[in-house]
């Protein structure tokens, strides 16, 4: 049940934030959201994999 709670909760941040970029018209925000949300998983999904020095090599 606590799940549950916390997939709405997550659910309304999101619909929340996109009221706001609708309304405030302030689009230039979503490339920046989309390219923070993919970087964090890049670090998460290669913390201790094989292809971390695939990844240093990127930067």
């Amino acid at each position: 049940m606590n799940i549950l709670k916390s997939a709405k909760d997550r659910v309304k941040i999101l619909s929340e934030f996109w009221y706001f970029l609708k309304t405030s018209k302030r689009w230039w925000l979503g490339p920046i959201l989309i390219f923070l949300i993919l970087l964090s998983l890049l670090v998460v999904c290669t913390e201790s994999s094989a292809l971390a020095p695939f990844i240093y090599s990127l930067f």
